[in-house]
């Protein structure tokens, strides 16, 4: 009998298959007593693994009654990868905390390494709900991240983009990668070397690298640089810089001055730390709330800054030597 302190969840008293895997941290095993049907419909290598498990062979190993399979996955993982299984992935997860993403994270990786295409699919979408592939996805993200509560005295997304960066770097997703990397660029990286922020440092046997690899210390290089220069050509050529539109209506020289303040103002605003797709939204709320620009000024103030926002959103993947958003959709979605 497996006692009751080594078994994991799932555990089916009437299952048929017991699954062992290997607790690094501890050096104890947990069991998970499963439905060898269930696990075999969804992957042909669940299939050949469990060949060899053969019910009544003089060989095989028993618990419970039930052949054995060793696993060698931490339990954490192989335990969301099971519920999931059985259950889906997607409702009970919320992104309420940092364990919802390690939960995925576990998910993503057992999914790409058992061959177990939809429940891999399942796991990016869940990550592409929070980590943007389209613009109206980033302005949710930032609007949430400026509202939503603290979690264990952490701020949302509750993830460090450094671990979620890593997670689709080892998972091989793509999608996921210029927006990890456009909010990492956001960080000093001085701050990134030490990996001494509180949420690279929360224990979990899920939690991905805390480490900048060389390769993507080139790409976050490229992409800090990349957000620095937006910010710098904005304030200077579509503020500082920015002339009447054809059809203003403001008196002689009024709507020109006021232009020339708010590149002043943003000139002296920006941080290191800036983002130009908040930045710029910030920027339409600044002239909108002066009273010295006219109508038409402020109108084509606003549609040049939504079609720059688009143009910087677009070009986030080559800036990191991927290709466009909806090649990335395609490379990781397909079914």
């Amino acid at each position: 009998m497996i006692p009751h302190s080594a078994r994991g969840e799932p555990w089916f008293d009437d299952g048929n298959i017991v699954l062992f895997a290997e607790d690094t941290d501890s050096d104890a095993s947990v069991a998970f007593k499963v439905h060898r049907g269930v696990l075999v419909r969804h992957s042909e290598i669940f299939q050949s693994m469990f060949e060899l498990a053969t019910p009544g062979a003089s060989d095989v190993e028993l618990a419970e009654g039930c052949p054995v399979v060793r696993m060698h996955d931490r339990p954490a993982e192989l335990s969301a990868l099971i519920r999931a299984l059985y259950d889906g992935l997607g409702a009970s997860l919320e992104h309420r905390g940092i364990q919802d993403f390690y939960r995925v994270a576990g998910v993503l990786r057992l999914a790409t390494k058992y061959f177990i295409p939809y429940l891999r699919r399942e796991a990016i979408c869940h990550l592409m709900k929070i980590w943007p592939y389209t613009l109206e996805g980033h302005d949710r993200f930032v609007e949430r991240a400026v509202n939503a509560p603290l979690v264990d005295d952490m701020t949302y997304p509750y993830v460090h983009p450094l671990h979620v960066l890593n997670l689709a770097r080892e998972t091989h997703v793509s999608i996921i990668i210029p927006s990890a990397l456009y909010f990492l660029s956001l960080y000093c990286l001085s701050d990134i070397l030490k990996a001494d922020h509180p949420k690279l440092r929360v224990e979990h046997p899920s939690r991905p690298s805390s480490e900048l690899s060389a390769h993507d210390l080139e790409k976050y290089t490229l992409m800090f640089q990349h957000r620095i220069n937006v910010v710098l050509d904005f304030i200077r050529q579509q503020c500082g810089g920015r002339a009447p539109a054809k059809t203003c209506q403001g008196q002689p020289g009024l709507c020109q001055k006021a232009f020339n303040r708010l590149g002043s103002k943003l000139s002296r605003s920006w941080v290191v730390r800036t983002g130009p797709l908040h930045y710029t939204v910030q920027a339409i709320d600044e002239l909108t709330d002066d009273p010295n620009v006219c109508r038409p000024c402020r109108r084509a103030f606003r549609a040049d800054v939504v079609a720059l926002r688009e143009r910087i959103w677009e070009g986030l993947p080559g800036i990191v030597g991927l290709p466009s958003w909806k090649e990335l959709e395609r490379m990781d979605l397909a079914s």
